[in-house]
């Protein structure tokens, strides 16, 4: 699951990124308003972390643009602003979460999981795709009960494919959930990481559609 995190403190940009990481995620952090603005026009990310008090676009108008857009895309605001007017101006705008600075960083990972289950239509902390079971928050996986040792890589290929158990998505398309910016992919990275999943977990599980991607199945 690739994130932006739109962040000016650099010491605050750092940390929060860091933790993003270590849990998991493919994080892209921009530190202005219109980086972040020329950033979403990709359309490849799947949740946004927000601060308000932004050099060069302020983030209330940054969010305001993506809306009027029409862009979906889960916005959970962490900023310093704490008057009550300000987090109802923020969620009014259309932002989907507010958490104060300073904050528990393993509480703004909570949230950003509770939010992309809640833009998934999921209540449940699971990915599920018959018997192979995926525990995002604790980078744990299962098949038929028993444990299966997954790399970081594997594991984030096979979370953004069980997201939608049975739709179809590229190989661009997993680059785009699985790698940040600046980070070095091999021409063939997805595909060697795709065949170190179906050793493990049977050539079956993860089928190639001819010329347009791959999908998971419960087979």
């Amino acid at each position: 699951m690739r994130i932006l995190l739109v962040e000016d403190d650099a010491m605050i940009g750092k940390a929060v990124r860091q933790g993003l990481v270590a849990a998991g995620f493919a994080v892209d952090w921009a530190s202005d308003g219109r980086e972040a603005e020329l950033a979403l026009a990709n359309g490849v990310y799947d949740l946004v972390v927000l601060d308000l008090g932004l050099p060069r676009k302020d983030g209330m108008a940054l969010l305001a643009t993506l809306r009027g857009a029409g862009n979906p895309v889960p916005v959970l605001i962490a900023s310093a602003r704490d008057a009550v007017r300000d987090r109802i101006a923020g969620l009014e705008a259309g932002a989907d979460d507010y958490v104060l600075k300073p904050f528990d960083l393993d509480e703004l990972i909570a949230r950003v999981r509770a939010l992309l289950r809640r833009h998934a239509g999921s209540g449940s902390a699971l990915l599920a795709c018959g018997t192979l079971v995926l525990d995002p928050a604790r980078r744990t996986a299962t098949l038929d009960g028993a444990d299966v040792a997954l790399s970081a890589r594997e594991f984030a290929v096979l979370e953004a494919l069980m997201q939608r158990p049975g739709a179809v998505l590229s190989r661009e398309a997993l680059e785009e959930k699985v790698y940040g910016w600046g980070e070095e992919v091999g021409s063939n990275a997805i595909e060697v990481h795709l065949h170190h999943l179906r050793r493990k977990l049977g050539g079956n599980r993860i089928r190639n559609v001819r010329g347009v991607g791959y999908r998971v199945s419960e087979d």
